[in-house]
């Protein structure tokens, strides 16, 4: 593997050509600057590693430079945030921050590795599994969806707020467990909640808790979602939703990491990681008065578009053969296969209920079938198309 790097710390690059240069699966160039990178770099190059902060050209704008032609890591003493957040929409495969150990920099280059080999591989195979337990459930079949779970596994790495966008289906609630499970709360609770599912009166007790004798059925105190959430994540689903009044209060959570319980006179800290979702067009409810701009803001810090399944088309073979295996297995059902008029109207459809239609449709009809060979007919696609 061909790594080249950029680094105007001439200590810190020789440190980095020597220590790399001792693992015999790297072969490893360096450049003192950007620009003299931009000059030298060719196609046998597979991993960049640069810094960001040098003269002449600094990385985020040599990262621009280089257009996606190269996987890249970024290395950096001055760590903010917002540098964070530019280098994962521009496509950066790790971001480090100075001082780390060699270890930590080659465990990146190796991570990088495993993924790029399993996304190619899963090019190949595709779909959704939920048996994958590295990529909490996805196999990255298509480009719309390698760019997102890309995104996601950066962001994963911090604490940053996360907002998932998307049609209904499309798997939010499996982005939200992924984020979790390559994060470093991986180890400690993943708690759901759905704000469109629970009324308005519960919802405060039920994100918040309750003591004792604080409403009529109140026998015994209640921790509530973000107490049982605590050093772990906690995902907000269809937070467009939220009541109004609720929302100033989830507002000051976020900004004090402090909680009171319904009843409560003493504040309870909380260490949560927060994910929302949400289906609706978010930015106009807070047009209409409907969603809190502040909270929107506290909420997005980093933003993941779920592309809608017939813009991944690719995929949708794949987590048909899957979801049929796993079907026929289940019931003890014969093997099933589907007919050629079959995959063609699976990929013609356009799926408005993304992929949890299309696992819906494939589950009935291997059931219903009466042939080995799965009809359209036995799909039932053409009452489904006024939805």
């Amino acid at each position: 593997m061909h790594i080249a790097i950029v680094e105007d710390d001439i200590n810190m690059r020789k440190s980095l050509e020597i220590a790399l240069g001792e693992y015999k699966e790297f072969t490893i160039s360096s450049y003192k600057s950007a620009i003299d990178a931009l000059k030298k770099l060719d196609n046998s190059v597979d991993l960049i590693v640069t810094d960001i902060t040098m003269p002449g050209m600094d990385g985020i704008e040599f990262i621009k430079k280089l257009d996606a032609k190269y996987d890249i890591i970024v290395i950096t003493g001055n760590a903010t945030l917002n540098r964070a957040i530019e280098s994962v929409r521009l496509g950066v495969k790790d971001f480090l921050t100075k001082p780390f150990e060699i270890e930590t920099l080659v465990e990146a280059i190796k991570r990088h590795v495993r993924i790029k080999v399993k996304t190619q591989a899963s090019t190949q195979t595709g779909g959704i599994s939920k048996g994958s337990d590295e990529n909490s459930g996805f196999i990255a079949s298509s480009k719309e969806l390698e760019k997102a779970l890309n995104i996601a596994a950066k962001a994963a790495k911090t604490d940053a707020s996360i907002l998932l966008l998307g049609e209904s289906g499309v798997g939010k609630e499996l982005f939200a467990h992924y984020v979790h499970n390559h994060s470093p709360r991986v180890k400690n609770p993943f708690v759901a909640i759905n704000m469109a599912a629970i009324p308005e009166n519960l919802l405060e007790s039920e994100l918040f808790g309750y003591e004792k004798g604080a409403f009529t059925d109140a026998t015994s105190e209640k921790k509530g979602h973000f107490e049982i959430a605590q050093g772990g994540t906690l995902f907000l689903d269809e937070i467009a939703e939220m009541p109004l009044s609720l929302q100033a209060k989830l507002l000051r959570v976020l900004q004090e990491r402090m909680i009171m319980r319904v009843g409560g006179t003493k504040g309870i800290s909380i260490d949560v990681r927060i994910v929302s979702a949400t289906n609706a067009d978010i930015k106009k409810k807070i047009k209409e008065g409907l969603f809190r701009e502040d909270l929107y803001y506290r909420l997005n810090t980093i933003p993941i578009e779920i592309a809608p399944l017939r813009n991944r088309k690719e995929e949708i073979l794949p987590i048909c053969e899957t979801t049929l295996k796993r079907v026929c297995a289940k019931y003890g059902l014969e093997e099933r296969c589907f007919s050629s008029e079959a995959t063609e109207a699976l990929m013609s459809y356009d799926w408005p209920g993304n992929v949890r239609e299309l696992i819906s449709v494939v589950e009935r009809a291997a059931i219903l079938s009466d042939a080995p060979a799965i009809s359209s007919q036995d799909l039932f696609l053409e009452s489904r198309s006024w939805l």
